[in-house]
């Protein structure tokens, strides 16, 4: 026993290596392979769960073409290309107009996609069950839901705004059906349409079918903007490639026939729009010559029929060559006049008096006019007859003109609306493919099992973080300041005998005696034996060792009892006490009882102990041997020099039986007769007893189990033996296992022995 204070070395447990240990790190991650392991399993399982519980989803296709322009006008000439203007369309913005609700209202309300049917009594596990759950499917005669018990058709569903996206549910009755939201019942009959007034508005339904059993079918009117935002986020519309024109659609759904049918009337109604929108120029064109043309008719009639009756009156006039050319300048000043004017009458249909277009028609218009005013003023000095003929004849022609032209052109116009077919063309309709693009289910459970291992990492490296484990000697000498006298190696045969309640005998030298545990015990021994103080004068003296530990699990036991087996191998007389009367379990490794051991000697009443007080009494000095009454708690283990006291019966107070004096009364009288004395006693952070058994020890040693034990504890559990003035003098690294994920091994497989 060492009980100097002053030679005590102070632990130094407040120096820490801040320096961060990758490869540590990785081993941590790899020791805690089962916790990994545990969670990808969890992961897949979570993931075959996910891929069943989620219904397959369908997608459909189509694509359309955008043309730069309409070529329709143009193939009939520049002439009336120039009447109508050109319509240039991008295929960015026809793929925005697309989703617009202008499209997709139409197709809402022919399919009736507002309503929504769902089977309420399909629950989490029934669709994991059954992988597949059936959907609604929508067709311009109704919406139709198929369950176990049948199937439900809904032909017609409106109700007010305050009943917007708010459930109701429908179930079959003896007469009819129940429709109730929770505050409103309705009964009606099949296939005959019902209107309602509800607390909150009114309710109109026509219901063809529903499931027996009074099965409940969920409905629900949804709002406008909600399908549309529903359709949307199904609905992907992109142009293919750059600058090619093309429109790819794409919709993706759980039933593959109604992504195929809803596609498919967007297509369509698309296209009529894009149709009626490239012919609505022509159409507004048409209708002003409409209301033209019988004007002008009734003008050019008038006007030939003034000239008609002049020439009858006057007879034929001969104009002059002057007012022949004046004629024919004003003629065409008119014809231009006229063709300013309805191209004029053209733009206003589409901008105002101050658009550029229109500002530089006025201008060309107020210049012929100009012309016209001089080659009237210059017919104005002509003969009055002469005047009149060339007035006359100027105001049938130019009536003429303006006429024809305007009936040539309304001619052309009604053909080019005959054959106008807009600038959207379908290339590709959907159609119905029934392979599933989702849940991709490998995909899933992969996923699911690499971030189930990820988790499972993390919550290792946490755990190895949080609980800081005894791992490396280095760092436990540099925190309770006591070096590490051994490491002890795993010894796998001894492992797998201990979980076999048949095994007999659980010594290294029995079950593993060819190990690198069982070297580094001797390897141990002889640190201790050359470690030992030295004999002084006077009675023999053993030497005792004592062995603790931080805490129970340790593998206390399991050094003491193959640490006094090896001292035998010296021809030294020993003795191993098992110290720990609460949970001491030496006597299994003996296979002996528990009973009349330490806790009955130290128990026995003072009139049995007063014999003791003179440690000679009971001594047969000349043969060596103890006395009667300490001999009948000891026991021969049948190891050659090899003694053994058990626990005994488990006392009340073990801590004031080893305090009240008789322990050291025992002490006494086994130093005469034994060479080592090992004693096996309880953890310290568990009970107080290491403390008052090491002031017989003359070397007290601390075992603390690798990758188990917590390095906190084992410094605690130090401090306290030293504030008891009680010096640590080794400590031994236990179950050292070695591998790829140990760093810390310092052993190797290096042993002699007949290998045949």
């Amino acid at each position: 026993m060492n009980t100097d204070s002053r030679n005590l070395s102070k632990p130094s447990s407040k120096q820490e290596d801040d320096d961060i240990d990758l490869m540590a790190l990785l081993f941590a991650i790899l020791r805690g392979w089962k916790v990994i392991v545990f969670f990808a399993v969890l992961g897949l399982i979570i993931g075959i769960l996910y891929s069943r519980y989620v219904n397959p989803t369908f997608q459909s296709d189509a694509l359309i073409q955008i043309e730069e322009s309409s070529q329709g006008i143009t193939a009939l000439g520049s002439d009336i290309s120039d009447l109508i203007g050109s319509e240039a369309s991008k295929a960015q913005t026809e793929a925005e107009l697309i989703r617009s609700r202008m499209i997709l209202e139409p197709v809402v309300n022919l399919l009736h996609l507002r309503i929504r049917l769902s089977d309420p009594t399909i629950g989490y596990l029934d669709r994991i069950k059954s992988n597949v759950t059936s959907t609604q499917i929508n067709t311009p005669e109704g919406v139709a839901i198929e369950t176990e018990n049948g199937q439900a058709f809904i032909s017609q569903f409106n109700v007010s705004q305050a009943y917007l996206d708010k459930s109701f549910t429908l179930t079959r009755s003896a007469t009819g059906f129940i429709l109730s939201n929770g505050f409103d019942e309705f009964k009606g009959q099949f296939n005959q349409p019902h209107q309602f007034s509800g607390s909150n508005g009114k309710v109109q339904i026509t219901v063809a079918d529903l499931p027996v059993n009074a099965h409940p079918i969920s409905i629900m009117k949804q709002s406008l903007q909600n399908t549309t935002n529903a359709i949307n986020s199904a609905l992907t519309v992109t142009e293919k490639g750059q600058q090619t024109g093309i429109i790819q659609l794409s919709m993706t759904g759980l039933r593959q026939q109604q992504v195929t049918l809803v596609l498919r009337h967007i297509v369509l109604s698309y296209v009529d729009q894009n149709q009626s929108r490239g012919s609505q120029e022509t159409t507004k064109t048409i209708q002003f010559m409409e209301t033209q043309i019988p004007t002008l008719k009734k003008k050019l009639e008038d006007s030939e029929k003034t000239f008609n009756k002049f020439r009858e009156k006057s007879g034929t006039i001969d104009v002059g060559q002057e007012a022949g050319i004046l004629l024919t300048e004003n003629s065409q000043i008119d014809a231009q006049l006229n063709e300013l004017k309805l191209k004029k009458a053209d733009l206003t249909t589409y901008y105002t008096e101050d658009h550029p277009l229109v500002i530089q028609i006025n201008e060309q218009l107020d210049v012929l006019n100009s012309r016209k005013q001089e080659i009237d003023n210059t017919i104005a000095g002509l003969p009055e007859v002469q005047r009149e003929f060339l007035q006359l004849s100027e105001d049938t022609a130019i009536n003429r003109e303006i006429y024809l032209t305007l009936l040539k052109n309304y001619e052309q116009l009604k053909i080019v609306k005959a054959g106008q077919i807009g600038f959207a063309r379908i290339i590709d309709l959907p159609i119905s493919t029934f392979n599933t693009i989702a849940p991709k289910k490998l995909q899933i459970w992969v996923l699911a099992t690499l971030l189930g291992a990820m988790l499972g990492a993390i919550l290792a490296l946490i755990k190895s973080l949080l609980r800081n484990v005894v791992k490396d000697p280095e760092r436990i000498e540099a925190k309770t300041g006591v070096p590490v006298i051994a490491t002890i190696p795993r010894s796998p045969i001894l492992t797998r005998l201990n979980k076999k309640k048949s095994s007999s005998r659980r010594l290294l030298a029995y079950a593993d005696n060819n190990s690198i545990s069982y070297e580094a015990i001797k390897s141990l021994r002889t640190n201790l034996v050359f470690g030992m103080p030295s004999e002084g004068l006077g009675f023999q003296r053993a030497k005792v060792i004592l062995i603790t530990g931080e805490s129970p699990g340790v593998g206390k036991s399991f050094i003491s009892s193959n640490l006094t087996e090896v001292f035998t191998q010296l021809n030294k007389k020993t003795l191993i006490i098992d110290a720990d009367m609460r949970l001491g379990q030496l006597h299994k490794v003996f296979n002996m009882d528990q009973a009349n051991g330490l806790a009955d000697y130290l128990s026995q009443s003072n009139d049995q102990f007063k014999k003791f007080d003179n440690p000679l009494i009971g001594m047969d000095n000349e043969s060596g041997l103890i006395g009667s009454d300490i001999s009948e708690f000891i026991y021969s283990t049948g190891i050659e020099n090899m003694d053994f006291m058990p626990r005994g019966e488990n006392p009340r107070n073990p801590a004031s039986l080893l305090a009240n004096g008789r322990f050291d009364h025992l002490m006494t009288e086994l130093n005469l007769h034994y060479d080592y004395i090992i004693i096996d006693s309880p953890p310290v952070l568990a009970a107080s007893d290491a403390m008052i058994l090491a002031q017989h020890a003359d070397k007290v040693l601390m075992v603390t189990r690798y990758e188990d034990s917590i390095e906190g504890q084992l410094v605690y559990a130090v401090n306290q033996m030293y504030k008891a003035n009680i010096q640590v003098d080794g400590i031994i690294l236990n179950d050292v296992q070695q591998g790829i994920m140990s760093k810390y091994s310092y052993h190797y497989s290096y042993t002699y022995g007949n290998n045949n």
